[in-house]
């Protein structure tokens, strides 16, 4: 019978080799094509016109990290609003503090201006 720590090595090595023979498969299997119309940008069947790189600025960026931060943060909200009446006050003040956590956390953010369209 294995360990505990046997069990989660095997797994992780079973899933490190896994993936290493899926990218030597995608590798060998995939074609191969070096030709200059696979490489031109394709959008709906036309041609692009103009220049088809396009940098984003690092403003979007910062705004979208902070919105699926808040939003993941969220989510442990949702259990705790459900089983509310069962958790009794040390969970309130658990929360309390958590969304004090988060309150700073957007102050801060506010603060350095990554919440501003520029």
């Amino acid at each position: 019978m294995l360990s505990p720590k046997g069990a989660i090595l095997i797994f992780f090595l079973t899933g490190f080799f896994l993936s290493i023979i899926i990218l030597v498969l995608n590798y060998l299997l995939s074609p191969k094509s070096k030709s200059l119309i696979k490489r031109e940008t394709y959008e709906c069947g036309l041609e692009t016109i103009g220049p088809t790189w396009v940098q984003f600025k690092g403003n979007y960026f910062m705004y979208a990290l902070v919105f699926v931060l808040f939003d993941v943060e969220t989510i442990f909200l949702y259990p705790w609003a459900v089983r509310f009446n069962v958790l009794g006050l040390f969970a309130f003040v658990e929360m309390v503090i958590f969304i004090g956590i988060l309150v700073l956390g957007l102050w801060y953010a506010w603060k350095e201006g990554a919440l501003e369209w520029k």
